[in-house]
């Protein structure tokens, strides 16, 4: 049984880990992963056909508690025990819920002293005790009539009419004072290690197509004695087609991983597939996770040649490999009615029948992708479609979101860069 520490509007925490507000879903994926022989039957729930409708959960069923994901920003915003007999709880060092301690009104009262009078759901049989950052839910089915409050409340939870022994249904730790309009706090200092983390994405355009990116990195101190006084800082850094391995390092910093494509699955599709000529030598990719960012460089000039942007959308086979980039193509659309051009901008959650009513509807088929590993030729989330528009593919998935997009730059007139397929 989890021994679990709770610091409302923070975290809940056990000695070797914590899930705070603010988490990415990532990082707390990886604890999960980390402690999977303590941590069993974890359930991920979401909504396939509308993943931005709804929460995305962690349903940990073993020890009683959901972590609740903004289905945008997918950072930690609620967590949840719902069946306090699954975990013991303490506040400040001092259990409140154990085998031994039930968690009754009185224990409360006792725990974490008084506070507003409580609010009482005719709908749900609930009564709900606030405190800033943390509520506990409790049952009234068993009660004969719903608490009655007496004309002086000021002494806190004494002056209510409880009964006795009432126990604690639920607990919920959350940003600021009321649970019904929390929101996802920014991403704590501590949760950072060492990483830089992308705040949003601007694609660079002209009338042609794609120039680079622009990327809006958040970054904090790391390293002994720095945490005290680090500070979340934002810089601005620009990423450019033909840029050298050397300018994004100096930019971006060192990669997650560097990758060598084995084969060009699309080479298929270009014009003349046999005239292309074999190289000796790989192209490349910067994989950045925390950016949710890849980088292909040329293996023969070193130069990038391609972006790709991953949205991180539940129910893709690259689902929690990268961080949900959060971009934004600029598009100038001529209107067909009175000829005036209009400015658009495609982002991360822009669904595909609306970039086809902007950019138009490609001239040709699909590229059906179907993702699998070596080891497990399975993929249960089934094929993706990959669509070509203006030096751009978008990989779309069956639920009509959008999946990654690929940023290819102009064609160099070199003949050491092979050509790019007809389909990007």
């Amino acid at each position: 049984m989890l021994d679990l520490e709770v610091v409302p509007e923070r975290s809940l925490g056990h000695e070797q880990w914590e899930f705070a507000l603010g988490m990415p879903l990532a990082q707390a994926i990886s604890i999960l992963q980390k402690h999977c022989r303590i941590i069993k039957n974890v359930q991920v729930l979401y909504s396939e056909q509308m993943p931005l409708s709804h929460d995305l959960i962690l349903n940990l069923t073993q020890d009683g508690m959901k972590l609740l994901f903004d289905a945008c920003n997918q950072r930690l915003k609620v967590i949840e025990v719902y069946d306090l007999s699954k975990v013991k709880l303490k506040y400040c060092g001092v259990h409140f819920n154990t085998q031994a301690i039930a968690p009754t009104i009185e224990q409360i009262d006792q725990s974490f002293g008084a506070t507003h009078p409580g609010v009482y759901n005719a709908a749900e049989q609930l009564f709900h005790l606030n405190f800033r950052g943390l509520s506990f839910s409790f049952q009234l089915d068993s009660w004969n009539e719903a608490p009655k409050y007496e004309p002086n409340f000021a002494h806190g939870l004494a002056s209510l009419q409880i009964p006795h022994g009432a126990t604690v249904k639920r607990m919920y730790i959350y940003t600021g004072n009321n649970l019904q309009d929390t929101k996802a706090p920014v991403m704590p200092l501590a949760c950072f290690l060492g990483n830089v983390y992308a705040e949003c994405v601007d694609v660079l355009k002209n009338g042609a197509g794609p120039l680079g990116l622009r990327l809006r990195i958040l970054t904090a101190g790391c390293g002994p004695g720095v945490m005290a006084d680090a500070k979340v800082r934002a810089v601005e850094r620009n990423i450019y087609f033909g840029d050298s391995c050397q300018d994004v390092l100096s930019a971006l910093g060192s990669p997650h991983k560097v990758f060598y494509k084995s084969e060009d699955k699309m080479k298929i599709h270009s014009p003349s597939p046999h005239k292309q000529v074999p190289s000796k030598c790989n192209d490349y990719f910067f994989n950045y996770f925390t950016l949710g960012v890849d980088i292909l460089f040329d293996s023969t000039t070193h130069l990038v040649k391609k972006f790709v942007l991953h949205t991180n959308f539940p129910g893709h086979y690259n689902f929690n490999i990268y961080h949900r980039c959060d971009f934004k193509i600029p598009l100038v659309i001529k209107k067909a009615a009175d000829a005036q051009w209009e400015d658009c901008i495609l982002t991360t959650y822009s669904k595909w029948d609306q970039i086809q009513e902007l950019l138009g509807h490609p001239m040709e088929k699909p590229v059906v992708l179907h993702r699998s590993s070596s080891a497990n030729n399975t993929n249960p989330f089934g094929s993706t479609f990959c669509f070509g528009l203006q030096r751009m593919i978008f990989e779309v998935m069956q639920n009509n979101h959008i999946a990654s997009v690929t940023l290819y730059g102009a064609p160099r007139p070199s003949s050491r860069v092979r050509p790019e397929a007809s389909a990007h």
